[in-house]
């Protein structure tokens, strides 16, 4: 299961970018990214999905055709019944890592204290992360992806390769 993000970067007074989603089979989604002066939300999804053997998270489930936008509502539903666990996790990894990223620095004590009230607020348990060097396989690579992203020229994109790790 691949996909082609294509992150396109559009005028600078825009406050939305856009992303499309190319799966395999030539099908495709897209969603707005708001700007946020950090590296965008559904960017750090690429990079904690890229480092973790998941099944069931954000980009996950579009390559496996889901809608972006439907599967946007679902994982930020109010009833967090109907969300599954892993959608859920990742959601709050990504989440705790865009806080460290908003503080310009790594602390891996506040990362995992984020991440486990994210999943807390979910009602669902936190992802195991012991034994990830969560600050070289995410943070760092957030912070390089990052870089990228500011390089990226107004009216251009970046593309990247999606493909999950295996579980």
């Amino acid at each position: 299961m691949r996909m082609l993000l294509i992150a396109e970067k559009r005028s600078s007074s825009d406050k939305y970018d856009f992303l499309r989603f190319v799966r395999n089979n030539g099908s495709t989604s897209a969603a707005q990214m708001p700007r946020q002066g950090i590296l965008p939300h559904d960017l750090i999804h690429f990079v904690v999905e890229s480092a973790l053997p998941l099944r069931h998270g954000f980009l996950s489930q579009v390559a496996r055709g889901a809608d972006a936008e439907y599967v946007v509502r679902q994982v930020h539903s109010y009833d967090q019944a109907t969300v599954d666990i892993e959608a859920a996790q990742v959601e709050a990894i990504v989440e705790g890592l865009q806080t460290q990223l908003w503080a310009g620095d790594f602390d891996n004590e506040t990362f995992m204290a984020a991440a486990e009230a994210a999943c807390a607020a979910r009602g669902k348990p936190a992802y195991d992360l012991s034994g990830i060097d969560v600050r070289t396989s995410l943070y760092e690579r957030a912070l390089a992806l990052f870089r990228q992203w500011q390089e990226t020229p107004f009216h251009k994109s970046l593309s990247l390769d999606f493909h999950p790790r295996p579980v």
